[in-house]
């Protein structure tokens, strides 16, 4: 890379896309690329950061609206849920596919202890959603996940009918508080199971385990919930008082077993990383027999205390490591690409694949990506193909076995029509994406009246993909107004509806007119507004009025706003379609105003505050409720605008960042003397 401003933007666009990564898969539970696609892209980050930025700086750039954080540890906290402080930190692991890396991490690690061997534990590394569980004298209190390694989200209720989870180990010589961190997994069988009942009812079908798993952790519908059986393995030491309970790691483990909780079937102790490797190998030999998905070996110091003396990074701790296996491939028969619609639009190919086992499940599709991606690895019907699925979670189409080509096939043709609604395709210059147009096509219909009731948006119960489907189906709706306008006597047409049920749709969707104009806003789809954008707009204009009316100017002086999505928000409420719908919203009753009752004052109205470190009077959510409650608003990077750093312990380089431009520096007393003031 050239110089430093080139490589600022390729880690500004590094970064944005390893975000938008993670919210697929920690929030959303939906990947769309490998693990390993992503382990590459987070070592370039790596890369390019220890050689242009190592200290985390660009201090011109920073005060720019486009600078973005790079991620630490993937965040899965939901909104829905309360936060919950684990009492040690709940981080990610490093992981490598190179051998040589695992060498150089026992290389690290001998160096700082001088020693020429060090002890180590080996077991599986499962691919299922983390958990942390707390007992106190014996009883379990809490199960929270791992959120974004300092808090997580409060799952305790949601996890109580999994049958092997312990919930009581007070007969047993426990700590006075512990916790226990594990895995929650779906087994292959269950996951076939469901999938197959889905297939019947003509649903469409669950990717993999893990998604499942992570989506029926974060259900708010508990019967639901009881319909997928889930299950727990433990392993880890989280917090523990007394500090000193345990010595080794494989005592842990001991204990483990002998207090009867569930455990992983590998487990070897080691002392050295050449007997770790012959584990590591052992390992990839028989992990395809055991019920959950295993994508690779953990390696940790078998002492804590030597974990003490390595620590961690704000990232992860140096004491242990995750060797990945390299993905599974099979080779099959692509016997068909259909096309998928999105709800913007977007047109994305999908392989029909004669099914393969591939990691333990049954693989019939994989996605192709694009138009570009076809016409690269020149995919076609009724090729041979090698389908990876890399990270045991998402099927690609790696490459075509050429060698067994029929000579009589015939390139692919990228469609140019809508394959749902017929409109003549579009696509944006410099974009790899084919879109439909047309704002009226059924199944962009579907998606967005998807989104606009998830959690994130309006938040309304009941109103899932399958009731969704028939509603658009069956006409009753075709724009997100439509929903307001929708009775009993309309629901009980459609499957599955009592009289009962149908009215507690209705109610949910009453009930959502009263919701926060961010809400509404983030509901409307408007490309590249999110959550976080949408508090911005709602603060900034207090109406949605305000905002149809806005310049793009206006708009782009809003910290957070850049032109792009500046450009976005200015033109979707200039299309005719989108004004109609938004009158007709406004109309019907929907809430388009913020509600200034929400906020205390304007006390804090113009002040930025940028939170860093462990706090301890209140979760970082609800310190940042009542700063914006007050009027202030909180950022995630400190910049020239920033005039308050909330500095508790553990803070790190945003800390020397603010110090570094005169950014005025509270402990959290002094941010809870500012807010009683």
């Amino acid at each position: 890379m050239g110089n430093e401003k080139e490589a600022f933007v390729h880690i500004q666009n590094l970064r944005k896309r390893i975000l938008e990564h993670d919210e697929k898969y920690y929030k959303l539970a939906n990947p769309i690329i490998s693990d390993q696609a992503y382990d590459q892209l987070k070592k370039e980050l790596e890369e390019l950061e220890l050689t242009f930025d190592p200290l985390g700086l660009f201090p011109s750039k920073q005060e720019s609206k486009d600078y973005i954080k790079s991620p630490d540890v993937g965040d899965d906290r939901l909104e829905s849920f309360s936060s919950h402080r684990h009492l040690n930190p709940m981080l990610s692991l490093d992981n490598t596919y190179d051998r040589n890396d695992f060498f150089d991490f026992d290389k690290r690690l001998r160096k700082i202890f001088e020693s020429s061997s060090l002890p180590y534990v080996v077991e599986p590394k499962i691919d299922g959603v983390a958990i942390s569980l707390t007992f106190k004298n014996g009883i379990m209190t809490r199960a929270v996940t791992r959120g974004n390694g300092i808090e997580g989200d409060d799952v305790t209720k949601n996890l109580l009918h999994i049958r092997n989870i312990p919930t009581d180990l007070s007969s047993f010589p426990l700590p006075e508080i512990l916790e226990i961190r594990g895995e929650i997994y779906m087994s292959h069988e269950e996951f076939e199971r469901i999938n197959k009942e889905r297939e019947k009812a003509g649903l469409p079908l669950f990717a993999n385990p893990r998604n499942l798993a992570a989506g029926t952790v974060k259900l708010l519908d508990p019967k639901e919930a009881r319909k997928r059986k889930l299950e727990v393995v433990l392993y880890g030491l989280g917090g523990c008082e007394p500090s000193n309970y345990f010595s080794l790691q494989s005592q842990f483990h001991e204990s483990l077993k002998n207090w009867g909780v569930p455990v992983v079937e590998f487990f070897q102790s080691v002392s050295s990383a050449e007997e770790a490797w012959q584990s590591i190998t052992m390992l990839d030999n028989v992990r395809h027999e055991y019920a959950y998905p295993t994508d690779g070996a953990v390696i940790k110091l078998n002492s804590i205390e030597m974990q003490k003396k390595a620590g961690s990074t704000s990232k992860a701790p140096r004491w242990a490591i995750a060797y990945k296996f390299e993905s599974e491939r099979q080779s099959t028969l692509l016997e068909d690409i259909i096309m998928q619609v999105g709800r913007t639009g977007t047109i994305t190919p999908v392989a029909c694949l004669r099914p393969v086992q591939l990691a333990g499940t049954t693989v019939s599709r994989a996605s192709l990506h694009n138009a570009d991606e076809i016409q690269r690895k020149d995919i076609r019907i009724g090729d041979r193909v090698i389908v990876e699925k890399a990270g045991e979670i998402i099927p690609q189409v790696i490459e075509v076995e050429k060698q067994y080509r029929n000579q009589e096939t015939t390139s692919f043709i990228f469609p140019k029509f809508c394959p749902t609604c017929q409109s003549s395709l579009v696509r944006s210059e410099g974009e790899a994406a084919w879109r439909c147009p047309s704002s009226a096509c059924p199944d962009q219909t579907k998606a967005r009246l998807q989104y606009f009731a998830s959690r994130n948006c309006m938040d309304i119960d009941h109103l899932g993909e399958a009731v969704v489907e028939q509603l658009v189906e069956r006409n009753l709706v075709c724009r997100i107004s439509d929903l307001y306008k929708l009775t009993t006597e309309k629901i009980l047409q459609l499957d599955g509806f009592a009289h009962k049920s149908a009215q507690n749709l209705i109610h949910s969707i009453v009930q959502s007119k009263d919701r926060e104009l961010w809400r509404l806003l983030c509901g409307l789809g408007i490309k590249h507004v999110g959550t976080a954008a949408a508090k911005d707009l709602s603060n900034k204009f207090l109406s949605l009025q305000a905002l149809t009316e806005s310049s793009r100017q206006e708009l782009i002086e809003i910290d957070g706003v850049g032109d792009t999505m500046a450009e976005s928000i200015f033109n979707f409420f200039r299309e005719e379609e989108n004004v109609l719908m938004i009158n007709e919203l406004i109309r019907l009753g929907l809430k388009t105003n913020y509600d200034l009752s929400t906020a205390k004052s304007s006390y804090l109205s113009g002040k930025t505050f940028v939170l860093t470190g462990s706090l301890v009077s209140h979760t970082r959510e609800k310190a940042s409720e009542i700063i914006e409650s007050l009027g202030g608003k909180v950022s995630a990077s400190v910049s020239s605008k920033t005039s308050y750093l909330v500095a508790g312990p553990g803070a790190g380089s945003k800390l020397q960042k603010a110090k570094s431009i005169g950014v005025e520096i509270l402990s959290e007393e002094e941010l809870l003397k500012l807010i009683n003031n």
